[in-house]
């Protein structure tokens, strides 16, 4: 009578199982996975509450409807500055812009800078904003520092971000949205304050197009850069060198 070999790999080659890896499929709770493997937008949304401290101060992201026309195709509304978020928060973008990445692209890291007044210690600043008074949105100044707000239309967003004003403590958050294209519970939009780090990874299988706004007005100066080589489309190796005159 045979019998399970205790060990289920004993039939590979050494090489192979020195290599070998399994997947954890164990999950983990949500506070920990919004700052490391990501979550759907909709755990992040319907969760928040359980986050705390895992939370950028500043950062909403909020459930958007979209409704879906059968035989013709979706109508998705982005915002009401009248109702909702932005009008809670008291925030009316000054200039609406539009986006597309393609297929297996990224953008960011990026960051704008934050307006501290004249005199003030940032740190000191910050605590007062977003910690003593976090609910009195008429102390923040949209009109000197960017902020954006973003809705996806197509594709599949994977978005990045990272808290990086002095004396607040460095979370980190990554969350997935699906565009209009996709109907579904994870259509959201997402306002990210300035001094804020952001990145962007299309996941979907078709361009990813997305309408933002901001604050203010676009400002070249105040669009800051980290880590953001993978924005680039180097050559191949010997493209260069040829290009370069070598051999």
């Amino acid at each position: 009578m045979s019998t399970m070999h205790t060990d289920p790999w004993a039939g590979l080659n050494p090489d192979a199982r020195a290599r070998l890896e399994t997947r954890d499929y164990s999950v983990a709770d949500l506070a920990q996975r919004l700052a490391t493997s990501g979550v759907n937008a909709s755990e992040a949304i319907v969760g928040r509450a359980s986050l705390g401290d895992a939370w950028i101060p500043g950062v909403e992201l909020f459930q958007r409807k979209v409704y879906q026309q059968k035989g013709r195709g979706y109508f998705g509304e982005l915002t009401r500055l009248t109702e909702g978020t932005l009008d809670r928060i008291g925030l009316a973008p000054r200039q609406w812009a539009s986006a597309m990445m393609h297929r297996d692209s990224a953008k960011g890291f990026h960051i704008h800078p934050p307006h501290i007044p004249e005199g003030a210690v940032p740190a000191e600043w910050f605590q007062k904003l977003y910690v003593d008074n976090s609910e009195d949105y008429s102390l923040r100044p949209y009109d000197r520092e960017q902020w954006d707000v973003m809705f996806f239309l197509t594709g599949i967003c994977e978005m990045l971000l990272v808290d990086e004003r002095q004396g607040m403590p460095r979370r980190v958050m990554r969350f997935t949205i699906p565009g209009d294209s996709r109907a579904g519970p994870d259509n959201a939009a997402v306002v990210i304050p300035s001094g804020v780090a952001h990145a962007l990874r299309n996941i979907g299988n078709e361009d990813l197009i997305m309408v933002y706004g901001t604050s203010t007005v676009f400002n070249p100066a105040w669009e800051g850069r980290i880590a953001s080589d993978v924005e680039k489309a180097p050559l191949p190796t010997d493209w260069d060198r040829y290009l370069a005159g070598g051999a």
